[in-house]
């Protein structure tokens, strides 16, 4: 008796790892372990392709580049994977229906290539993701122009488009090695394929299947994806808000998402009804009321008392990079120094009239005028007779002769009898400065002291610190709110002292009140407990 023996079937997902970063990022996934996933590389470097652990792989281009690379130039890594169109239809036909396409933008075959296996895969109706990164600054300006001609590439060959932007790593990670900088790129790719893909292969009670994904993910453009995992109190929410808050994709708002795709997973500790409230709650508002969320949950041992929430959100109308909504910029026209510009005339041109200008009026001339007088006429000035000035007069004044007994005061003294003191803003200092220009007085001592060369360099480091940190805060959406929710003096480390409070005191309760005794005397009595007055003031 003879049995057909089940053979392993495909997995409905393949990850593509085109070019030397693509390549790398699907080796670290294929150390890391995806389930329900197939591995391939693409690369036209030999090299590269030897030393993978991947079982799949496809040298691109073997008689264009001979094994050699595409040498940064994405028009040969484009020609290469022309090459080799069969083979890549080939690797695609096996029951795939959805594929993952990783490349490092900026080199030449990963921005050559990835737009054109995309293409392949969406003719052939497969569900097309592309995760890809874009260049650090350092790498030059050239890589950076490449990469965005990529990326607008791979953005319209795909159905949706994961953007990473490898010069964040700096802001969340510090200063890192070259090593651990595309260590933590290729992490970011793992969680980004790895959150959708067990989406797919793992059930779950609510389930979310491939279906769904599809509904989310087709000619969706521009994508958002945030994963995180959270325990102990208030895990749920805290989760949810890590998961809102991811910096490495360049758009960390879901608000005006047409789809969000929600799904909760769990370890041996099951989620609460409370807790998928506050989840989906915060998603929905995040998100705003018209995006439709579609949610699941699903059971992962491995995850212990953790809950994992994975948020993948669509339909933005924004800029694959910077996720903001595209606008017209504003067009900049430079006109060089004496150059001739045609000048534009906005108001209509009128055709000139001809009218008949009035005639000059002459004067007719004076019948009494003589042509042969001057036209200047002398005129006789009248002089006034000028009298002599009166001689002045002289005034004798007498004086009585002073009495012997009189004293005689001197000038001086008088003077100072009817002088008045006067004081001045400027007396204090006046003095001051005679008192320091005085021989006796100490030379101020001048602190020549300087910073080292090393404490100097200390401090700059401390502000570079303290700035990267405040930038890094102000990233992330809780970042700005948890900022203002902190008080000012904990922000700058001000020590404020316990005060003790002050002693109560009676002198402040006494009054003063007016009776009538018994007698009907009136008399003024000293009492306590004013109820006015108390004894902390304000």
């Amino acid at each position: 008796m003879k049995f057909d023996l089940p053979k392993e079937l495909a997995s409905i997902i393949k990850v593509i790892g085109v070019g030397g970063g693509g390549s790398n990022a699907v080796n670290h996934m294929h150390t890391q372990g995806i389930k329900g996933v197939d591995f391939i590389i693409c690369n036209t470097d030999r090299q590269a392709l030897d030393i993978s652990p991947v079982p799949v792989k496809l040298q691109l281009g073997i008689g264009l580049t001979e094994g050699l690379g595409a040498g940064s130039i994405p028009e040969r890594g484009n020609q290469a994977a022309q090459e080799n169109i069969e083979e890549i239809k080939q690797l695609l036909s096996s029951r795939t229906k959805m594929v993952f396409i990783t490349a490092g933008m900026g080199g030449g075959t990963g921005t050559g290539a990835a737009p054109v296996i995309a293409k392949i895969a969406r003719e052939m109706g497969i569900l097309t993701v592309g995760i890809v990164t874009s260049p650090f600054q350092w790498e030059g300006r050239k890589r950076k122009h490449q990469a965005n001609t990529g990326i607008d590439e791979m953005r319209d060959a795909v159905d949706t488009l994961l953007v990473i932007n490898n010069d964040r790593l700096r802001d969340l990670f510090g200063n890192l090695s070259l090593d651990n900088a595309f260590a933590h790129a290729d992490n970011v790719l793992t969680t980004a394929a790895r959150g959708i893909a067990e989406i797919i292969t793992m059930t779950g009670k609510v389930n979310v299947d491939f279906e769904d994904v599809k509904t989310v993910m087709t000619s969706s453009g521009v994508a958002i994806m945030g994963m995180s995992e959270a325990e102990g109190e208030d895990r749920a929410l805290r989760a949810a808000q890590d998961a809102l808050s991811s910096p490495l994709l360049n758009d960390n708002d879901i608000r005006g998402a047409k789809f969000v795709l929600l799904n909760i997973t769990h370890g041996e500790r099951e989620v609460l009804m409370d807790e998928i409230d506050e989840i989906t709650d915060h998603i929905q508002e995040a998100a705003g009321s018209s995006a439709d969320v579609i949610w699941g949950y699903c059971k992962d041992e491995s995850l212990g008392d953790k809950v994992r929430i994975t948020i993948i959100a669509t339909g933005f109308q924004t800029n694959p990079d910077t996720g903001t909504i595209a606008t017209e910029r504003n067009t900049r026209t430079v006109i060089p120094l004496g150059a001739d510009m045609p000048t534009m005339i906005t108001q209509p041109i009128v055709n000139p009239v001809l009218t008949n200008a009035p005639a000059a009026s002459v004067a007719p001339p004076e019948a009494d005028t003589d042509p042969t007088e001057p036209y200047l006429k002398p005129i006789e000035a009248k002089v006034e007779p000028v009298q002599p000035p009166a001689a002045p007069q002289r005034t004798f004044e007498f004086e009585p002769a002073r009495r012997p007994s009189e004293p005689e005061k001197k000038e001086g003294s008088s003077q100072t009898a009817t002088e008045k003191k006067r004081f001045s803003l400027y007396d204090d200092e006046d003095r001051t400065e005679t008192a320091n220009t005085s021989d006796d007085a100490p030379q101020p001592e001048v602190n020549e002291a300087r910073l080292s060369q090393a404490e100097h360099q200390q401090r700059v480091e401390q502000r570079v610190s303290k700035v990267r940190e405040l930038n890094q805060r102000l990233r992330t959406p809780n970042g700005l709110s948890d900022l203002e929710r902190e008080p000012a003096y904990k922000r700058k480390n001000i020590q404020l002292n316990d005060s003790t409070a002050s002693t109560d005191s009676n002198i402040s309760r006494y009054t003063l009140n007016e009776e009538t005794d018994e007698n009907g005397e009136r008399r003024v009595e000293l009492k306590r407990n004013n109820p006015y007055l108390h004894d902390n003031v304000d």
